[in-house]
């Protein structure tokens, strides 16, 4: 049984209290998608709401550690070195056409390097996480990047920007949160995506690295335009080769 450290427990519960939010929100989205006004205002409320939660949950177990989050950016507190990273909803266009493909995605960086991360999927109730030197898990179980060797066997997530610039088999899913999480548990072979912010990738990170994955080299103080190259060891250098222009 996986034992969780108190940082990851709380990251947890705070995800799972934020989540009855955005279910109850995007079950209402259904009557707004034919409005006149359009769901848009009300998506922003719902980020902002989640977003609430998640800090006052949060700070309730270390008030001093600050924060970087989407739509409220840097909350500096009096510990610098460690930050809670939020995103209240990556993959905010899904939820907005009530398509069921999003998450809540939070980190924790301590002095520079990610050190447990959790993406949970409120909709599917599948909830991916992991911390430094404990391994990946998803809904409890251990999970491992995917095995394959040949690229034609592989399936990766970028964004449409992404699509042209290669010839390997793509998909556009609208989470980069999830596509990571997906890298860390097999279901993709790799993940690529420029001009991506911290809050986006913390938590993808450290569950494609616990889960045996490679990723490019990445400034963990740097807060946007981050470019992304994830996949297993065995196609890194293969998909390295592939996205030449990336």
């Amino acid at each position: 049984m996986n034992i969780l450290s108190p940082h990851l427990n709380i990251m947890i519960k705070s995800c799972e209290k934020a989540s009855k939010i955005l279910i109850r929100d995007f079950g209402e989205l259904e009557n707004l998608q034919v409005s006149l006004k359009g769901p848009k205002d009300f998506v922003t409320n719902s980020d902002k709401k989640v977003e609430k939660i998640l800090i006052e949950e949060l700070n309730k177990y270390k008030k001093n550690y600050s924060i970087i989050t989407e739509e409220s950016g840097l909350i500096e507190n009096k510990d610098k070195e460690c930050f809670w990273i939020i995103d209240p909803i990556d993959g905010t266009t899904n939820f907005l056409h009530g398509i069921p493909h999003f998450c809540i995605s939070v980190a924790l960086k301590i002095k520079n390097e990610i050190v447990s991360g959790i993406i949970f999927d409120p909709i599917k109730n599948e909830i991916f996480y992991a911390e430094k030197n404990n391994g990946s898990y998803f809904n409890n179980h251990r999970v491992r990047v995917s095995k394959k060797n040949n690229l034609d066997d592989c399936l990766f997530g970028t964004n449409n920007l992404g699509v042209p610039k290669t010839d390997l088999n793509t998909r556009v899913l609208g989470s980069a949160a999830l596509d990571m999480a997906y890298v860390g548990s097999g279901r993709l072979d790799g993940f690529f995506q420029s001009n991506l912010n911290i809050w986006d990738i913390a938590a993808g990170v450290i569950i494609i690295n616990e889960a045996g994955g490679k990723i490019n080299n990445i400034n963990y103080s740097q807060i946007e335009k981050i470019d992304i190259m994830a996949s297993s060891n065995n196609i890194h250098q293969k998909m390295l080769e592939k996205l030449d222009n990336f």
